[in-house]
């Protein structure tokens, strides 16, 4: 599958597909994540890994 045909299915532009991929994007929707793993096939932990980072929120928590 192409990652055009890919974006076409989930709902997602080409762009945001690349930001994904790069590992830049600062978040994405679950609903998303459960396409994603759908039409690939695959689990959640064949596309998304942990680095052992803990990345500080500009939130208060």
């Amino acid at each position: 599958m192409t990652s055009k045909e890919l974006c076409g299915l989930i709902g997602i532009t080409e762009a945001n597909l690349s930001i994904l991929r790069s590992g830049k994007a600062k978040g994405i929707r679950f609903g998303t994540i459960n396409k994603i793993c759908y039409y690939l096939q695959c689990d959640v932990g064949d596309i998304l890994k942990f680095d052992g980072n803990l990345e500080e929120s500009d939130e208060n928590e």
